[in-house]
């Protein structure tokens, strides 16, 4: 029995797609894999972070055009994409509020209910989003977090939500854990051993030295960090292809770090660490996986 695999990565902003985990879903859509991004905001408060394009009539309608750039992304990357329908909470300075009407601001119950019909639709085996830190301290990445581990909490639930559709259980949650001090560590050693100037010096300065999320799953895509970089550079409001994650060797990276990495945390299927598949305890068990425990929500397959 053919199992048809799909996978969700939820995220904040146009353009969070293609720099956290976008190797992955290129990897995975590739196989055949059906990929859905659903994004939860527009992006209508961001910078313009590309000089090159901070020019008149770009900052007067960055909503259509950061829509037009994750068009491209999502046809780079090979996979489905989803506005949530929130507006961007931007990033206010310390003591600042937030602005009425945001994503950080919405009732979580109302923000998880979308994804949660979502995900009854589309009917993921496996979600992956922001740990609790959100990967850094935007309030939307804080949101993305909470609002997905709800969703995925109450999408197989038979007791909420009966206007998203019947209940669908996604049987793993994943935890983005790329761009992490020890891969930023590796590529600087190995450009430094090579006479290269790394430029990781100053953000490994700023990084703590404690320990971050606990790596569970390591996906090998290096053949795809070239399609990762097309979609980044599709974000052209956002992403200076002269600077930043951009000026790295890829060379090095593919040798050095040929995988995208995860915490898995939380899991209705049987597994066994490390993984390298998103999907492990998925492929072999999920035809024969028996009706859900709890409530007789249908579980994961099909």
């Amino acid at each position: 029995m053919r199992l048809n695999l799909r996978l969700m990565s939820v995220h904040a902003h146009p353009d969070d797609e293609s720099s956290k985990g976008a190797a992955t879903l290129a990897k995975y859509a590739a196989e055949g894999v059906e990929v859905l991004v659903v994004t939860c905001t527009g992006g209508e408060r961001g910078d313009v972070l590309n000089p090159a394009m901070d020019r008149p009539g770009v900052r007067e309608n960055l909503a259509a055009i950061r829509r037009a750039e994750m068009v491209e992304a999502r046809r780079i990357l090979g996979v489905r994409q989803h506005f949530l329908g929130f507006v961007d909470s931007g990033l206010p300075a310390s003591g600042e509020p937030l602005p009425e009407g945001c994503f950080a601001l919405a009732p979580l119950e109302e923000a998880a209910g979308r994804l949660v019909g979502l995900i009854r639709s589309f009917r993921p085996h496996v979600l992956v989003t922001y740990d609790e830190t959100g990967g850094y301290p935007h309030p939307d990445h804080i949101r993305t977090h909470q609002v997905t581990v709800a969703a995925f909490d109450a999408a197989g639930a038979t007791s909420g939500h009966p206007e998203a559709g019947a209940p669908w259980r996604p049987l793993k949650l994943y935890y983005q854990g790329g761009l992490s001090r020890p891969w930023f560590q590796a590529l600087h050693d190995a450009m430094t051993a090579r006479g290269t100037d790394s430029g990781m010096g100053a953000v490994l300065a700023e990084l703590p030295e404690k320990a971050g999320l606990e790596i569970t799953t390591r996906v090998p895509c290096a053949e795809y960090f070239a399609t990762r970089d097309r979609a980044l550079l599709a974000h052209a409001t956002q992403i200076d292809p002269n600077a930043g994650f951009m000026l790295h060797d890829r060379d090095v990276e593919r040798e050095v770090w040929p995988t995208e990495d995860y915490h898995l945390a939380r899991s209705h299927a049987d597994v066994a660490f490390p993984e390298e598949d998103l999907f492990a305890g998925v492929r072999p068990q999920c035809p024969q996986r028996p009706t859900a425990v709890g409530g007789g929500a249908s579980p994961g397959c099909g």
